[in-house]
């Protein structure tokens, strides 16, 4: 059985209302779907699980499933077609967003799958359907200026002036938030301090991301050993990927491989990288995820003057500028290849002619 400590096997909400006996009843059944999924979900056939982020996505929609069918038929581990098809009417009926009920939807067709695989059952065939959204078109992402000024802001980012160049007062101000930043007094502050603030962890981590169009959980998960700075490659294993379907290999520029190299080395001198391989940790040692990425990216916006008050301009927003001008640059071929997709037509959603060319095309037409 699949390690499932980090899953939601009962949520507490669920907890609060079961008693002892029914809470060991459900918990075993959940232990049994949620390894599953994990281990032959996506295809029994060839023993190939769904992602950490499906899984865990897919245990809190059918968890709050679950407790809808107690409080409307009482306690059961035997959910059917009929209770999914009535659930889902009265979703249908909510204020609920279409993206909420179509992800409702696929996760309960998962779990009536791992019925039809486990009991013999059949798979549930919902009568009715729900696009997740009512366009193709990706989210906001950055133009090609953007990406530039960004890339540019990626190496300002943190940096302070060198230390030769200051006057005693101004060395004095800096070397006090510099103890603030580093937590360490302001008399231990010495060159080696001012050498880290002129570090390449963000610089490589923003253009990696550029390049790869990374998502949150791939920075999150990135490992030293992914770069490949003599062939100017990321080598993520399948194991590490966040689809967990396929090794990917994905091409860098030149000079985010020498960001990349130079971050290599820097890393070495910091205590907290001592036991992990996480190729970029955050200033408390932890991995960075989607909202702090998407704060660095805001104050990166900020840097570059990039005004993003009426935008979805999550970490995501980088990925999107690989895939619309990776398609318009190339082809969808290597859009898909770049951004890691299985299938095609996850990337036919970056088919679309950029802004800028439209614009162009509006002054052309007169």
């Amino acid at each position: 059985m699949k390690d499932l400590d980090k899953y939601p096997v009962v949520t507490d909400p669920s907890s609060e209302i079961l008693n002892p006996k029914e809470l060991l009843d459900y918990r075993e059944a959940r232990e049994d779907f949620l390894s599953w999924l994990l281990a032959f979900g996506k295809d029994p056939s060839t023993a190939t699980g769904y992602s950490r982020d499906t899984v865990l996505r897919t245990a809190y929609r059918t968890d709050q499933f679950n407790r809808w069918v107690w409080q409307n038929h009482g306690y059961t581990t035997n959910f059917t077609h009929d209770h999914a098809d009535a659930y889902m009417r009265e979703l249908a009926f909510s204020d609920k967003s279409r993206t909420h009920k179509a992800n409702t939807q696929k996760s309960l067709k998962r779990y009536f799958k791992w019925t039809a695989y486990a009991r013999g059952s059949d798979e549930w065939e919902p009568a009715h359907s729900f696009s997740s959204s009512s366009s193709p078109n990706p989210r906001d992402y950055l133009t090609i200026e953007e990406r530039v000024r960004i890339r540019e802001a990626a190496l300002e980012y943190g940096s302070i002036p060198a230390y030769g160049g200051l006057t005693p007062d101004e060395r004095d101000r800096w070397k006090a938030l510099l103890a603030q930043r580093f937590g360490k007094p302001k008399s231990e502050v010495g060159s080696e301090d001012w050498d880290r603030a002129n570090g390449w962890k963000f610089t490589s981590l923003v253009w990696t991301s550029l390049d790869a169009g990374l998502r949150p959980v791939e920075v999150e998960r990135a490992q030293t050993t992914w770069v490949d700075v003599e062939n100017q490659l990321l080598r993520i294993p399948r194991e590490e990927s966040s689809k967990n379907e396929d090794n990917w290999v994905v091409g860098l520029t030149e000079r985010t491989a020498d960001a990349l190299e130079r971050w290599l080395d820097e890393r070495e001198m910091y205590s907290r990288y001592d036991d992990t391989n996480i190729l970029w940790l955050t200033r408390e040692g932890n991995p960075y995820q989607t909202s702090s990425l998407r704060s660095l990216l805001q104050r990166l916006c900020d840097l570059a003057d990039i005004p993003y008050e009426n935008r979805r301009m999550s970490w995501y927003a980088i990925r999107h500028s690989v895939g619309t001008y990776m398609t318009r640059e190339e082809d969808l071929a290597a859009a898909q290849a770049q951004l890691r997709h299985k299938s095609e037509q996850t990337t036919m959603k970056y088919d679309q002619t950029p802004v800028e060319d439209r614009r162009e095309a509006l002054d052309r037409m007169g």
